[in-house]
């Protein structure tokens, strides 16, 4: 993809700061850190929804997610860490390519998910899970 700026990052078309690099995927620095370590891990291959990765993809994806944010609690005294991956512009992705955001937390860093919550009205929620269900293909083993 000529015109995805993750897909140039990838070919070293644009400089970033690498934290982590193999053939499955890439980790580096965002550009404007929630916290200072924030770090975006891409598949190396352009997937503009996180729906369409390998499952192989997806596992490499969290396995380095996982590694960074233990790394970033050890190495840089924070207390945890939240992984973060809008899918879709409605979501809140920005970059139409699948990435997973690695954001290093501390207590006190005044940061806050702007959540809301809502309720289910009676039955709403078997009907959703049966809507779930129907379209879901899950390997079991």
């Amino acid at each position: 993809m000529s015109h995805c700026i993750f897909c140039k990052i990838i070919n070293k078309e644009l400089p970033v700061d690498i934290v982590y690099e193999n053939e499955h995927v890439l980790a580096f620095l965002d550009i404007a850190p929630i916290n200072k370590g924030h770090t975006l891990v891409i598949p190396k291959s352009h997937h503009s929804s996180i729906t369409t990765p390998s499952d192989d993809e997806m596992l490499h994806m969290m396995k380095v997610a996982s590694q960074i944010g233990r790394a970033l609690m050890k190495g840089c005294d924070y207390d945890g860490f939240n992984l973060h991956l809008a899918n879709g512009n409605c979501a809140g992705q920005v970059v139409d390519h699948a990435h997973l955001h690695v954001i290093p937390r501390i207590g006190t860093d005044g940061f806050h998910w702007n959540w809301r919550s809502q309720k289910y009205e009676d039955g709403e929620k078997q009907e959703l899970i049966e809507k779930m269900h129907s379209r879901m293909k899950l390997d079991e083993s």
